[in-house]
């Protein structure tokens, strides 16, 4: 992302005279706004949770100790600082008389823009959420032409594990005043390498005689835990049971028996497992072909904006190991990634309407919605309504 900036502004600096320049800069900074913001808020209460301990000076059937076990969080909180310049279409209302970094326009997403030349975001923050803390930011820039598109985007939300990068160029053709289609690449990143899964693959690695090379246990040693075997005579029955209680490193009994360790603390250990691994995979960088249309009709009493754009299945890796990449999505086993074989082409594409209809001064109606599909993800969000006014 800073080579492309780089880039641009080495390209700008050569290539203008020194008035240009001046006049550059002052348009592109032209109607934005520099903020600095930020909330403060109580975090989310928890039900209350009680459990009880045995009393250290007493048996399992004397009176217990009980124990608090709600989880109690600090306030959350947000600050950020941003400078921003984006163009609203007709129909959007700015909602508040102030900036703070939580906006987004549907020219971020739209093929099209309301206006000609810059537009861009600048935020970074900091924020906490249940005390975790979090460093977010968005950094959007596009630059938009009668015959072209050039946009440039990072986005990181810690909160939702959510870290995207793309640049896309597209050539646009306009047909009328209301209707566009357009065409060109488009890079994105994505972190997670989908389809595999590193603990099942661990679990169900055998030797030559089919038994397995890791018994589920095993990741219970390797993260610092241990079982004691201990036996016991059953009161009713009579009978000696054995079975094994598990600690951690700090010597507590974590589980009395194997399968409430399975059921409980391993669960943990292998979400902890994956996590690890995945985290030691770099991210993945794809250039895709992109298509797509802009349409807008505004008038006072009525208004009507569809776009979408289409990645046609011919993706190309750039960045990271093809081996985890989304095209082998469907060819991981329990033994691993399959030998020969094929890698799987995909389709992702993006689509928003924003239609209002006022039927009378006093009756409207309307419908707001998008919908991208991008990999395994699928995020949509819609609106309708009726408003009615009364006099």
């Amino acid at each position: 992302m800073k080579q492309i900036l780089l880039t641009l502004c080495l390209l700008i600096t050569f290539n203008i005279s020194s008035q240009e320049k001046k006049k550059l800069f002052k348009d592109f900074f032209k109607y934005s706004t520099l903020y600095v913001s930020g909330d403060l808020k109580n975090s989310k209460e928890n039900a209350p949770s009680y459990f009880v301990r045995t009393n250290p000076d007493g048996g399992l059937y004397d009176i217990p100790v009980v124990v608090d076990g709600t989880d109690y969080y600090e306030h959350d909180y947000r600050y950020g600082f941003g400078i921003r310049k984006i163009a609203r279409f007709d129909y959007e209302l700015k909602g508040k008389n102030y900036y703070d970094g939580t906006e987004s326009n549907v020219s971020m997403t739209a093929p099209n823009s309301a206006i000609k030349g810059f537009e861009y975001v600048f935020h970074t923050e900091k924020e906490r959420s249940r005390d975790d803390v979090f460093k977010n930011h968005r950094y959007f820039l596009k630059h938009s032409g009668k015959y072209h598109i050039v946009k440039i985007e990072s986005r990181k939300q810690g909160k939702v594990n959510f870290d995207y990068k793309s640049a896309e160029i597209r050539a646009k053709l306009p047909i009328g005043k209301k209707f566009s289609l357009s065409a060109g690449a488009i890079y994105r990143t994505h972190e997670r390498p989908y389809g595999y899964n590193p603990v099942e693959i661990w679990l169900n690695e055998t030797n030559e005689d089919g038994y397995a090379v890791n018994p589920w246990y095993t990741l219970g040693f390797y993260y610092g835990y241990d079982d004691i075997y201990y036996t016991y005579e059953d009161d009713y029955t009579g009978e000696t049971v054995s079975d094994w209680y598990w600690i951690n490193e700090e010597g507590e009994t974590v589980a009395y028996t194997d399968l409430q360790f399975r059921q409980t603390v391993f669960t943990d250990l292998m979400n902890r497992y994956n996590n690890e691994i995945w985290e030691d995979i770099d991210a993945f960088g794809v250039i895709s072909p992109v298509v797509g249309f802009d349409y807008y009709h505004y008038k006072n009493n009525f208004w009507l904006h569809a776009y979408g754009s289409y990645l046609l299945p011919y993706h190309n890796y750039v960045k990271g190991d093809e081996a985890f990449s989304y095209h082998n999505r469907n060819n991981w086993g329990l033994g691993g990634l399959v030998e020969d074989a094929e890698k799987e082409q995909w389709e992702d594409y993006q689509t928003g309407v924003q239609f209002g209809w006022k039927l009378s001064k006093s009756i409207g109606v309307f419908f707001e919605g998008e919908y991208t599909k991008f990999w395994d993800s699928k995020i949509y969000n819609s609106s309708v309504g009726l408003n009615i006014t009364l006099k």
